[in-house]
């Protein structure tokens, strides 16, 4: 459950980020939400928002506006739309630019995380994201004066590189003996989860991972690190965004 399935639902989304459009079928429809057996609707965690789209069945358009992990993967509808019978053909649309550029951020993240571990040796204490902006939390007592405009340039040295970025599924002793394959300083992964995600950024970051990213650090694009806080005596937060 997670990597391949949630609950009855059979998630696109993680084998292909790339799918914005497929064919499905209703499984439940009630005040929950709508339980497809095929989503590509990425259902949001680790930091990253759920995706919005629509369902279009006998020419009638449903808005998704969220999502609920619970027993099953619910799509939550827009309020007043109306909801595809149990059993319907439905097409699931995924918005595109929302989850392009959640993409991009993700992957941007990933890219933060990997320089500030390399070149500082710092693990992540908090995280999150937005369409285009994100923050992250690292332990790091110490930084340089010029601290803001070093990461930028470093960061944006790596997307130019234009990195692979590739992801596998481990079973869970494989993955956890990977070296620095948890960045963040408490690990995240539910002791009952057999199989880890794992995506690496290649050549610069490798970590468990559950969320959507772009095929090479290039499709970032570039990355702006907008400000430098200090939260807590080891406590730094970084706030960036993309450029366009």
């Amino acid at each position: 459950m997670g990597v391949t399935h949630h609950g009855r639902t059979h998630r696109l989304d993680l084998a292909d980020p790339t799918l914005r459009e497929w064919e499905c079928t209703v499984l439940a429809a009630d005040e929950q939400g709508v339980v497809l057996d095929r989503s590509a609707f990425y259902p949001g965690g680790g930091g990253q928002p759920p995706d919005h789209g629509v369902l279009l069945w006998q020419g009638v358009q449903t808005r998704i506006v969220g999502t609920r992990k619970g027993d099953d993967l619910y799509l939550i509808p827009a309020e007043g739309d109306p909801v595809p019978p149990v059993g319907t053909a439905v097409t699931g649309a995924v918005a595109d630019e929302r989850r392009t550029r959640l993409m991009r951020t993700h992957s941007g993240l990933h890219v933060l995380c990997g320089v500030v571990f390399r070149d500082f040796g710092a693990l992540v204490t908090g995280g999150n994201m937005d369409v285009g902006e994100a923050r992250m939390d690292f332990n790091l007592p110490e930084v340089p004066p010029d601290f803001k405009t070093r990461i930028e340039e470093l960061v944006n040295a790596e997307v130019t590189a234009d990195r692979s970025v590739a992801v596998r599924v481990l079973p869970r002793a494989e993955a956890l003996a990977l070296p620095d394959i948890i960045r963040t300083q408490s690990n995240l992964i539910p002791p009952d989860e057999q199989e880890v995600r794992i995506v690496d950024i290649v050549g610069l970051d490798v970590q468990a991972d559950g969320g959507t990213h772009v095929a090479s650090t290039a499709q970032i694009g570039k990355v702006q690190v907008v400000k430098v806080e200090s939260k807590g005596r080891a406590n730094r937060r970084v706030r960036v965004r993309l450029a366009d």
